[in-house]
């Protein structure tokens, strides 16, 4: 009588537990029971912006290599501070990194780097995609 007892107990064991595999694939394979709506970000709400950036310092040489995963353009300055106080710090241009784009800006000091960083800013018109601005029409 006991080894019968025994026996049921292992075949309900097992049964529950393929009861609860099956059931736990079902609810793995089902869709989920509401898609998340593609929305803009309210006022409030931060936004997916910026580029991500990598900057590397070489010797009195700096290189920043950035990429924009995001779907609006990213305007980057590179900005370098020199270490010594007759060293002149600076700045580079604007550099407009659009949607899964790439650039590189790079800066230099005379002697050696104290500090290198980026600066991001949206940019609402990116504008035409060359750098050079068309000539207004000829004067008569």
């Amino acid at each position: 009588m006991r080894a019968l007892h025994r026996g049921f107990a292992a075949c309900a064991s097992v049964a529950a537990l393929l009861t609860a595999t099956a059931v736990a694939a079902e609810v793995h394979a089902a869709p989920p029971a509401e898609e998340a709506a593609v929305r803009a970000p309210g006022a409030g709400e931060p936004e997916d912006f910026g580029a991500s950036c990598q900057t590397l310092v070489e010797g009195s040489r700096v290189t920043a290599h950035c990429r924009n995963p995001y779907p609006r353009t990213d305007r980057i300055r590179l900005h370098v501070e020199c270490a010594l106080w007759w060293d002149v710090d600076n700045d580079s241009a604007p550099v407009d990194v659009g949607p899964a784009d790439y650039a590189t800006v790079s800066g230099r000091c005379w002697k050696r780097v104290g500090a290198a960083w980026i600066t991001h800013e949206p940019v609402t018109d990116p504008g035409p995609p060359s750098a050079v601005t068309p000539d207004p029409a000829p004067r008569p």
